[in-house]
């Protein structure tokens, strides 16, 4: 029996999933810098969750004849990126609210040098680097509040990448019509 094309994306966003929670457990063990790096998060994890989008639209299509609509090619990966996501987050809130929730603080508090490093070196003024701080050090950034409103703003923008990837993944077949 021939796999369906939702099937394949939900394969994928299970790939995905796993591949962002293991990069938060490596991260965890090495070194706990590496989940508050910048070109980490700001670069290489969109590049490989849009990635792993794009190719499950492309097996989509190819499990469809070559073919492809928008909305299938966007279906495709809207399933495979919100899993992936959702696996993500659902790992980082249980290893840092039950498993260890130290690591959450030493998290947070590298969070905070590195803002105060890089707000420096923009010259901001010391009461907005000040104002900036003590927001984040208010914020309980693994709470599920916090991480259901982070899952949130994933979701939209990797939707709006989304909506590009499917425009350009979208073929229709010539001898449908």
């Amino acid at each position: 029996m021939e796999k369906s094309s939702n099937a394949s994306a939900k394969d994928y966003g299970f790939y995905l999933g796993v591949a962002l929670a293991l990069w938060t457990v490596i991260a965890y063990a090495l070194n706990l810098e590496l989940l508050v790096n910048f070109w980490i998060n700001l670069l290489i994890l969109p590049i490989v969750i849009v990635a792993a989008g794009v190719v499950a639209t492309a097996k989509s299509k190819q499990l469809q004849g070559g073919f492809i609509s928008f909305k299938g090619a966007f279906t495709s990966y809207f399933i495979t990126v919100v899993i992936g996501i959702l696996i993500s987050f659902m790992v980082s809130i249980i290893l840092f609210n039950f498993i260890d929730t130290e690591a959450a603080n030493t998290v947070k508090e590298i969070a905070v040098e590195k803002t105060i490093s890089m707000m420096e070196g923009f010259n901001t003024p010391p009461e907005k680097i000040a104002e900036q701080v003590d927001a984040m050090e208010n914020q309980d950034i693994f709470s599920l509040k916090t991480q259901v409103f982070q899952i949130a703003q994933s979701i939209i923008l990797f939707t709006i990448l989304g909506l590009i990837v499917a425009a350009i993944m979208k073929k229709t077949n010539p001898d449908a019509q």
